[in-house]
This record gives structure tokens, C-alpha cells and sequence, in this order.
């Protein structure tokens, strides 16, 4: 049965600009001087964060850039961040955030798939630039953040020398407002492009209606602003309540997580499960650690597994929210919430978004029965850019399909069973790699653990753990059969994991997610 949570929608004008909500509505309340952003150079306020949206809006104009024009943005955490991501929309023009963590040949790809005009790069990220540069068809200006590089511009030059008054374009609300391109985990990332209300609509039904995000919150996410995830968490969360947020532009390990954590009071932590894992996995890092403020945890990019939320909220004393979002969608729509947390399920539809589970045949099947997810929300991206027959098969009408297989249980929870295309039928049955993974985590010498198919002798399929063990544990000979025995104990019996190979580390994404079709092809050409 299609879960449906019926709520009203932000209604918008016909003409709407996001900066307008997102940033100059703050100073026409009078929060002028209020700090909105803290980052490694110190705090902001809303009326500097305002001065340095409007001179980037200038500058882009003095560039030439007209709208729907795109500036793809490599840029690490910073108050340059927002301000260039809103300074392109005031204008008309098309922010691209891409990923700060992927290759030269990446890089290229985005540039030519977007066409952008301009490039917008922090100074330590330029090297992965620099040879790809000369042969863009479309690139006319790369601006850096930072230090000059290759007698480049830089983005506080130009700032100094721009005006600071700047009127919005005259744009729609169902106009293209940004793109982020997908993580590509399975081929070349493919850009989906967002509308000028798609910000306000995630802010209003999630941050609000489940998080109770307000004013008075310090925030922090260790997802940067690049992924979707964290574009919300740490830029239109905050500046559509007001609060402060605290940005990082160095990797966020558990002791630097630990640490802002309790430098800057924050009382809302949105994570990911591997980092949760870490944290978890020194027995010194407790609530201590953290903000006597620290009120809330949220979790996505990732199923969490149950066996690291009780562990994390037994020892840090705040439940963590689970949470599904994806790219397409721009934030979360299914999640657990304060007051109702069903560890080990991704809770149920955010109000707003509708939510049913689909089989092969395309028609809804009955609780406890696995399918895939499909979503209807007003958050939706409107396509693929030029990718029609991948836009075709994932938005579909008003259902967005997810890619992610899940049941629901019969008091109307929602349980993640793995990606479409990671799913194992061993003798018939469709077993649930997350299903195994969440039962090994929960011994007590695993760290990570990443299940994928693999034949036996007879060309059956049957389920192999990857698992990476906490520091200062022995691999000795038996410990295998000690994993396999473990899991044979709280799983039906066909689905323990046939062969186990240890390893230093898992595959991942530069969001945080395993990439366990790098591990099938490993383990094919190996078997």
C-alpha cells in the first residue's frame, strides 16, 4: 500500500528567486549582524554573507555569464561556498557543485557534460585541473579560491573590486536553479537538475517538520556541501531557520568531528554510518567528547546498522535519526524522528512525500514482501541534463524511482535491503546483503563488512563478506568460521556468508558509500 503523508507544500509565487528567501530575507527581518557561518578564517554574519552573494553576482555578470549559463564549482568548505552557489543563482546562472574528490578525467566529463562558462576552484584542488583546461569547448574563465595559480584571477580580488548591490533575476519558481551530478558508482555521473523551489520545499517539510531545526541550533555536518546530503545540511537548513552553522574544509576524521563537535557547542550532527563506525570504534570517545548541547544525530548516505545506533546512543546519550535521501531527490524523504526511531528501519515517508514498493511487474507489492522504493515529492529533480532515456526510466510521472530495494514491516516501517542491482537470490530467495552486513557489524571484533554474490562450484550464488577488523584484532586461522558461526546464529541458515577475506579497507564513494561493484569485479577476475 502507497504510504502518503499529506501535508501542504510551500506555495510559491510565479516569480521566485531562492536567494531572495535564502539570504536577503534575513537582512529585511533586521538579523543583519546575526552569525549564520563560522569556517576556518572565523564567523559571519548574515549581512556579510549577503555583501559577498551580491559581489559574486557581479562578478559573473562582468564575466559575460547570462542566465541558465552554468559555473561548475570545485571548492572546498568555506563562506565562498554559499556565496558562489547563491551569487550564480541571484543572477539567473547555474551553480554546479561537483565532488572535491575524483580525477582529472571526472573533472573533464563535468566540464564538457555541463558546458560550463566558468570554473570556480579552490587553489589545492587546481592539479586536477590544469591539464585538462586547454581543450574545453565551452570554459572561458576559471576563477581560484585562494592563491592565484597560472595567472588565474582570484575570487577575493575580484570580489574587492565588485559592487555589492545587486537585484535578482527575474526567475521562476519551477525554473533550473542547480545541478548536482550523481556519485557515477556504477558509470559517468549523470547531472540532475534542480529547481529554484526544490531548496525551500526539503527545508520546510524536513528540517523543520522532522529535525525542528531553530534559530538557537548550532550545526555541523561532516558531509561537505558538494553532495546533496550535506548541501542541505549545512547551507539551506541553517539559513532557512537562521542558525549557525560550522563548516570544515579539511577531512572530517573522528578526532577533527570530535573536536568541533565541542568547539562550537553544536547541538545537530548530521554523519554518515562509516563515520559513526570510527567514532564508535575508540572506546575513549564518548559524551564527554562532545557539546553539552548536542541534542540531535542524523545519518544518511548509507543504511545505519542497528548494532551502531544503540552502541552510539547508549554511549553519547542522542539517538541518531536514519534517513533516506538521494540526489534526485535532494534530501531525505524517508526517515526515522524524534520521539518515533525504529532502529534498523529507515522509519517512514517524511510528511510531504509519498512512498510505495514496487516488483518487477511495475505493480505495488504487500508489506514484508521485497521491492524497489519509488517516491513522489515536491522536491524532485526535473531530469538527467541530456540523458533522456536515463531520465525516462528513473522519473516516471510524479514517482521518482530509487534504485534501493525495501520492505515494509506491519507496523509500516520501512527496512533497507540493498541496492537493485546488489541484491542475491540464493536458492530462489532474495537475501538481503545489508540483511548480512548488519549481522556481522554486530560482533564485536568487526569494524566494516561489505556482502556481495558470488558463484560456488555449481553456479550458485551465494553471499561473501568483505570485512575489515577494528584496529589491534588478530586474524587468526579460525576466526572466519567464528564469523560464519555468529551469523549462522541470527540469520536464517542459507544466508551466512560462504567464504569471508579480510581486508585493510572497503571501496567507497567520497560520500561514504561501498562501492561493492568494485569488490564483484575484484573478486571475478580473481576467482
Amino acid at each position: 500500500m502507497t504510504e502518503e503523508r499529506s501535508v501542504p507544500t510551500v506555495e510559491l509565487p510565479v516569480q521566485y528567486n531562492a536567494v531572495d528567501y535564502f539570504v536577503d530575507r534575513h537582512l529585511e527581518a533586521g538579523r543583519g549582524e546575526q552569525i549564520v557561518v563560522t569556517d576556518h578564517s572565523g564567523p559571519w554574519t548574515c549581512a556579510q554573507l549577503s555583501d559577498r552573494v551580491n559581489r559574486t553576482g557581479n562578478v559573473l555578470l562582468e564575466l559575460g555569464i547570462e542566465a541558465e549559463q552554468r559555473i561548475l564549482m570545485c571548492m572546498l568548505d568555506s563562506i565562498d561556498f554559499p556565496a558562489v552557489f547563491f551569487g550564480a543563482i541571484k543572477i539567473g546562472a547555474i551553480p554546479v557543485p561537483v565532488n572535491t574528490m575524483l580525477a582529472e578525467d571526472d573533472y573533464q566529463h563535468m566540464l564538457r557534460d555541463s558546458r560550463a562558462k566558468v570554473l570556480v576552484v579552490s587553489d589545492s584542488l587546481y592539479s586536477r585541473f590544469s591539464e585538462c583546461l586547454n581543450n574545453q569547448l565551452y570554459l572561458r574563465h576559471v576563477i581560484i579560491v585562494g592563491q592565484g595559480v597560472d595567472g588565474h584571477s582570484t575570487l577575493s580580488g575580484l570580489l574587492h573590486q565588485a559592487s555589492p548591490v545587486l537585484a535578482s533575476a527575474p526567475t521562476s519558481a519551477d525554473d533550473a536553479a542547480f545541478w548536482l551530478y550523481t556519485s557515477g558508482s556504477t558509470g559517468r555521473s549523470k547531472g540532475a537538475v534542480h529547481r529554484q523551489s526544490d531548496l525551500i520545499q526539503t527545508c520546510q517539510l524536513y528540517a523543520s517538520g522532522v529535525l525542528g531545526l531553530c534559530e538557537d541550533d548550532v550545526v555541523f555536518s561532516a558531509a561537505k556541501l558538494f553532495f546533496a546530503y550535506g548541501l542541505g545540511n549545512a547551507m539551506s537548513f541553517p539559513l532557512h531557520v537562521g542558525c549557525q552553522v560550522v563548516l570544515l574544509a579539511e577531512r572530517p576524521t573522528p578526532d577533527v568531528v570530535l573536536d568541533v563537535l565541542k568547539k562550537h557547542e553544536a547541538s545537530v550532527f548530521f554523519g554518515v554510518p562509516t563515520l559513526y563506525a570510527a567514532i564508535l570504534a575508540d572506546t575513549a570517545n564518548d559524551r564527554n567528547r562532545v557539546s553539552d548541547r548536542l541534542r540531535l544525530c542524523v545519518s544518511a548516505g548509507e543504511a545505519l546498522p542497528e548494532e551502531i545506533a544503540r552502541a552510539w546512543e547508549e554511549r553519547f546519550g542522542v539517538p541518531i535519526l536514519d534517513g533516506l535521501g538521494s540526489t534526485e531527490m535532494l534530501h531525505i524523504f524517508l526517515s526515522n524522528r524524534p520521539g518515533d526511531i525504529r532502529y534498523g528501519s529507515s522509519g517512514t515517508a517524511v510528511p510531504g512525500y509519498s512512498l510505495k514498493i514496487i516488483g518487477d511487474d511495475g505493480h505495488e507489492v504487500q508489506d514484508s514482501q521485497i521491492g524497489e522504493l519509488v517516491v513522489s515529492g515536491p522536491s524532485s529533480a526535473a531530469c538527467y541534463w541530456g540523458q533522456k532515456e536515463k531520465s525516462q526510466l528513473t522519473f516516471q510521472g510524479e514517482w521518482t524511482r530509487s534504485g534501493d530495494k525495501y520492505y515494509r514491516d506491519d507496523d509500516g516501517y520501512f527496512h533497507y535491503c540493498g541496492r537493485t542491482d546488489d541484491m542475491l537470490k540464493v536458492g530462489g530467495i532474495w537475501v538481503s546483503p545489508f540483511e548480512v552486513e548488519n549481522a556481522l557489524i554486530g560482533e564485536e571484533r568487526v569494524l566494516e563488512v561489505a556482502v556481495i554474490g558470488r558463484e560456488d562450484d555449481h553456479g550458485l550464488v551465494k553471499p561473501k563478506a568483505y570485512v575489515v577488523l577494528k584496529a589491534g584484532v588478530e586474524k587468526t586461522d579460525g576466526l572466519a568460521k567464528e564469523l560464519q558461526a555468529f551469523v549462522k546464529d541470527r540469520l536464517a541458515p542459507y544466508k551466512y556468508p560462504r567464504w569471508i577475506e579480510f581486508v585493510t579497507e572497503l571501496p567507497k564513494t567520497a560520500t561514504g558509500k561501498i562501492q561493492r561493484f568494485k569488490l564483484r569485479d575484484n573478486d571475478s577476475a580473481g576467482y
